[in-house]
């Protein structure tokens, strides 16, 4: 049979379609033409017509040309010239700095020698320990009255006994007087309790800095924009409660020596507890620079608040490495120093936590260890890396910023039993009291109490503090520093009785790193241990519990 012939398609189209397509081709070229005008690429190369037969003066034009194409070629020439004899230098310091390499080693000391002289004259290393620890003693040695700040969320732990052993010895009557900072981030009651058991040592006052100060030209240009009917900030950061009976309880202070020269207050304490926003509170503008990050301030800082009275700013407290991991991470932070990775330290702070309250916190559901939360964590933050993985290093490092910073809401509970310490007497402790207006006093702490906004005690986090924390005030004593020193039995004793929850976390951390060394504070072991194997119940309650709903999968 006969193939019967396809017809083939008809290329025929409508008028309009036709006209559209062709309009939309005219619009494609010119916008390439446009693009290429942009470059400055002609479509066309204009080839060059010469100098015409009829032109006048042909011969001296052409010469002219021929001149100014030979001058093009002698500097291209010139150019390839140098680009030769920087190439052959290159080679030569290449062949020379091998040479040098194998010089006598006496020539290579008096080099080091100069260069090491040369950094000598520049000026010391103010991130050295060494310098920060001269610079604190050069302030309590300057200072008539010492003010230690203390975090409320942990004032304990950022007591130094180093330190105030140091000021209640030194020549002189010194007087030593504690600054409760961050009031804002404790519950009240949990304040009042630490006022009453830290005022049977040293005069206490309450003190909320103001987290907005801003330096003198900046208000200066803001002043000349905002109208005259300016509108005061009084949201909860602006507010400053404390710097009042402060610094009354400061000029009474002055006004009864009866000294012509001025009052000198140091202002010292651990990383991170606020002294120079204490500094910038008192004073009204920036005076000393303040944040997040540790060891914004490297040496000590005059500053005038009252005609009679002087503060002076110091650089942080260096922690001793005999501390407990937990102080480490408050108050040292070894991360910055690289001795501890930013996992570590978060693991060592939510061992010291109960895990409800942190869930609730933060808003994660129930994680198994300190990877997990971190993972919880990182995909909350959305701080995610390539192909979607969570950044648990980045998460960590958030979690540092709100524990050290002005941010978190966590308490650490008050000392039923209060004793003295061994540095101290009740001699010395009437004397520390002699002198200050304590009826003033207790009325101002009053009053800020009053003022100040305090969280609820549900929404903040229980913390276990590791008691005092030991500090380094000389050379001499890092050297003798061993690091990794662990927490006593007693404070292990006392965890368990204050919060039993911790005990499980601690077992699953446990698990997470078995190899982990043994520290020399800890319980002998005996010597025999057994292993007895487990039999696994493999049960229809088991497998429902395991077959639990997992939050991290999006069932669709």
């Amino acid at each position: 049979m006969k193939r019967p012939k396809l017809k083939k398609a008809s290329k025929r189209m409508s008028c309009s379609k036709r006209y559209k397509i062709q309009k939309k081709v005219r619009d494609h070229a010119r916008k390439l033409r446009k693009e290429a005008k942009k470059k400055g690429v002609s479509k066309r190369v204009k080839k060059d017509p010469g100098v015409p037969s009829s032109a006048p003066f042909k011969e001296e034009v052409l010469r002219e040309a021929e001149q100014r194409r030979l001058q093009i070629e002698e500097q291209k020439e010139k150019k390839r010239q140098a680009k030769k004899e920087e190439r052959a230098q290159k080679r030569k310091k290449e062949k020379e700095d091998p040479k040098k390499e194998t010089e006598p080693k006496a020539k290579k000391a008096r080099q080091d020698d100069v260069e090491k002289h040369s950094q000598k004259q520049t000026g010391p290393d103010k991130t050295s320990k060494q310098y920060q620890c001269a610079e604190l003693n050069k302030v309590i040695n300057a200072s008539d009255v010492v003010i230690e700040v203390l975090d409320a969320r942990d004032p304990l732990g950022c007591r130094c006994p180093q330190l105030e052993e140091a000021v209640l010895q030194s020549d002189g009557k010194k007087k030593l007087l504690f600054v409760l900072s961050k009031i804002d981030l404790v519950p009240k009651e949990n304040v009042e309790r630490w006022i009453q058991c830290l005022q049977l040592e040293f005069p206490v006052v309450a003190f909320k800095a103001s987290t907005q100060i801003q330096d003198k030209t900046v208000r200066a240009k803001k002043s000349r924009i905002v109208a005259s009917n300016e509108v005061l900030d009084k949201s909860r950061g602006a507010a400053c409660f404390g710097n009042g009976c402060l610094t009354e309880l400061l000029s009474r202070f002055a006004a009864n020596t009866q000294s012509e020269a001025s009052l000198k207050v140091g202002v010292v304490g651990f990383p991170n507890v606020g002294k120079s926003s204490i500094i910038n509170s008192l004073k009204g503008i920036l005076a000393c620079n303040a944040g997040v990050k540790r060891g914004i301030t490297k040496s000590m800082q005059e500053v005038h608040i009252l005609k009679n009275v002087k503060l002076i700013d110091s650089p942080g407290v260096l922690a001793s490495p005999s501390n407990p991991p937990a102080s480490m991470a408050l108050r040292s932070l070894r991360v910055e120093e690289g001795q501890e990775s930013v996992l570590e330290a978060v693991r060592t702070l939510l061992k010291q936590c109960d895990k409800t309250q942190i869930m609730l916190q933060y808003n994660v559901p129930d994680f198994r260890n300190s990877l997990e939360f971190l993972t919880m964590f990182a995909k909350k933050r959305g701080y995610l890396q390539k192909g979607g993985v969570p950044n648990t290093e980045q998460a960590a490092t958030a979690f540092l910023a709100d524990w050290t910073g002005a941010k978190l809401s966590y308490y650490c509970k008050a000392q039923e039993k209060h004793s003295l310490p061994a540095y101290l007497s009740d001699a010395v402790v009437a004397e520390m009291k002699s002198g200050w207006d304590l009826d003033h006093l207790k009325t101002g702490n009053e009053e800020t109490l009053k003022g100040v906004k305090f969280p609820n005690q549900a929404s903040s986090i229980s913390f276990t503090t590791k008691g005092l924390t030991a500090g380094l005030l000389s050379v001499s004593d890092i050297s003798e520093e061993k690091p990794g020193a662990a927490a006593t039995d007693a404070e292990e004793e006392q965890n368990d009785e204050n919060n039993k929850p911790e005990q499980t976390a601690e077992e699953e951390n446990k698990s997470e790193a078995p190899e982990e060394p043994q520290k020399a504070s800890l319980k002998k072991k005996p010597a025999h241990v057994q292993f007895q194997s487990v039999p696994i119940d493999i049960s229809l309650s088991a497998a429902t519990t395991d077959d639990a709903y997992d939050f991290n999968t999006d069932f669709k």
